[in-house]
């Protein structure tokens, strides 16, 4: 074998193992991609009854571009891997281009996870309280409604701070509580009518209420969304 030959064959052979290490590269790449758009469309799907007892719509924008960045990945790798076979410079352009797209996009959702992590909990306490107390059983806030016995049943808690608040709620005073003291979501054995009584063995009495559950719970998933956005887009840099 003449060394042209020898040469030949050995550029050939690493071109080769270029194209399978850049295609793993981009089947990675895809699969992060799910994985980001996952956990956004888990956010909204999951617990999208809690997003409305939020005023501001950060959280639930953080979580609308992690959809969007992984769904860009996912097309991005597919067109890598494209790209890597084809040898085609125009794709090649195209990849560049969106890659740029998603670290931007993915840095955005962690950079709006951050801010909303620091402003969260002068909001819930300007806000949750006057949601439940003017808006719970009242007409067209049927989802208001739905999210605060969700919230406290699975968080065992009752009222905003307190379940003294609900004293203060448009509907309890009104006729069709009959004479409740907290709603039905606030016992420990949720029964019609249980909300009579608002004796610690009844109903959920902790300490912050459901405020600082609410505000653990979001803080958690907005250290996720956080933490995936700004990882994916470090991951790219690297791989870049």
């Amino acid at each position: 074998m003449g060394a042209t030959e020898y040469d030949e064959k050995k550029e050939t052979c690493g071109t080769v193992c270029l194209k399978y290490l850049l295609f793993t590269f981009n089947f990675l790449f895809w699969l992060a991609g799910g994985v980001v758009m996952a956990v956004g469309i888990w956010t909204l799907v999951e617990k999208s009854d809690y997003i409305s007892l939020l005023s501001s719509a950060t959280y639930a924008a953080s979580a609308y571009i992690l959809i969007l960045a992984g769904a860009i990945v996912m097309v991005t790798g597919v067109l890598g891997c494209c790209a890597t076979f084809k040898e085609q410079r125009r794709l090649l352009r195209v990849y560049f281009v969106l890659l740029l797209c998603i670290f931007l996009l993915e840095i955005l959702a962690g950079v709006l996870a951050y801010i909303y992590y620091q402003q969260l909990n002068e909001e819930l306490k300007q806000n949750l309280r006057e949601t439940m107390v003017q808006k719970y059983r009242q007409p067209e806030q049927e989802h208001v409604t739905k999210a605060v016995d969700k919230l406290q049943q699975e968080f065992k808690c009752c009222g905003s701070n307190s379940s003294s608040d609900w004293g203060e709620s448009v509907w309890i005073r009104t006729n069709e509580a009959d004479g409740r003291l907290v709603p039905d979501s606030c016992c420990k054995t949720q029964t019609l009518g249980c909300g009579h009584r608002d004796h610690p063995s009844n109903i959920y009495k902790v300490e912050g209420g459901c405020i600082t559950k609410l505000e653990n719970f979001i803080l958690d998933h907005l250290k996720i969304i956080g933490a995936v956005g700004v990882g994916i887009a470090c991951v790219q840099v690297s791989k870049k």
